[in-house]
């Protein structure tokens, strides 16, 4: 088991050192286009990025934009960072980010400058995001207790309508997983969940498994060991696979919040997408589906250049602000 930590661990450090030897100071702001390929070109163009990134070796040091408050803490012994967005001092809105890799991958560098991206696209005045423990050393409900620990804190500052929770891949998992402990517990709901690429479970029997994994330029065949990983997801311990906890596709999902699903159509985790859609609208969940044309897993996060991440962005961007008020300074 311990070989598969290592393989998500070395992507979640390949993702921290993509991108150059320094992160701009100047914030990042949402283009009005991305690049655009045709069909044949952007496959290429993806699995030549996609090589390059899982072969760097080269470290980078992630720099906070100019003006932002960057700083790391613990909740309860729950590492826990924050940046705060200078542009957007009157904003209410906070995003909780939920990082993926596996369960196993810690938050990088990557997932950092992501946290810029997010914010800005939301006109978030504030983003946390929580390095949760991870597998083998930590399974089932070790990131989810932590989680919990970070959103009930947050609850002690902000009203829960004004928190936006983000999760791509296993962290989109993770956020299912927290809005679900929130009715158990009978916690407020966040004001929306958006998913990235999110695996809604834990099971290996939808046929997009198989039948994208020549197509899937991130988790398919094209890198053996990160197939084998996703066949052997090691967060589960000994809980059985349908387990509701670790597949909220067999979840109760009524009462949770208004939730955004995004999926590339090559990924092996399209279809989990879809059959959350399915059992959302079933349970009345207020929740939209974007699967976009021939994207790989996680392209938002990974190919944030693309114009189908940029469209991808813009689609948050319009869902944030139909599900939330305007932006005030209602922060108490």
């Amino acid at each position: 088991m311990k070989k598969f930590y290592k393989i998500f661990a070395a992507l979640a450090l390949s993702l921290s050192l993509l991108a150059g030897t320094s992160f701009a100071a100047p914030a990042w702001q949402l283009p009005a286009q991305g690049k655009v390929f045709t069909d044949e070109a952007e496959q290429i163009y993806i699995a030549d990025k996609m090589g390059k990134l899982l072969r760097e070796q080269f470290k980078i040091k992630f720099d906070a934009p100019s003006g932002w408050t960057y700083e790391k803490f613990l909740v309860d012994g729950v590492p826990v960072e924050r940046l705060v967005n200078p542009k957007q001092k009157k904003s209410s809105r906070v995003v909780l980010q939920l990082h993926g890799g596996g369960y196993v991958g810690h938050l990088s560098d990557w997932y950092r400058d992501f946290a810029i991206k997010q914010a800005v696209m939301t006109d978030a005045h504030e983003i946390f995001m929580v390095d949760y423990r991870v597998a083998p050393e930590y399974v089932y409900p070790a990131a989810l207790d932590d989680t919990l620990k970070v959103y009930e804190n947050l609850l002690g500052k902000f009203n829960a309508e004004n928190i936006i929770v983000f999760g791509d891949s296993a962290g989109g998992n993770l956020a299912l997983a927290l809005s679900l402990k929130l009715k158990e517990e009978k916690l407020p709901q966040p004001a929306m969940l958006i998913l990235l690429s999110p695996r809604t479970t834990f099971e290996n029997n939808l046929p997009s498994r198989t039948e994208n994994a020549d197509r899937d330029l991130i988790l398919g065949k094209h890198n053996t060991k990160m197939y084998e990983a996703v066949f052997n997801p090691v967060y589960a311990g000994k809980i059985p696979l349908n387990d509701p906890r670790l597949s909220p596709i067999y979840a109760d999902l009524k009462n949770l919040p208004p939730t955004l699903i995004q999926i590339g159509g090559y990924e092996l985790f399209v279809d989990d997408g879809i059959e959350l859609f399915k059992k959302a609208t079933a349970d009345e969940l207020n929740v939209t589906l974007s699967v976009y044309r021939q994207m790989p897993h996680d392209f938002g996060v990974l190919l944030p250049e693309l114009d189908e991440s940029v469209k991808s962005f813009m689609e948050i961007k319009n869902f944030v602000n139909v599900h939330m008020r305007p932006i005030s300074s209602s922060v108490r």
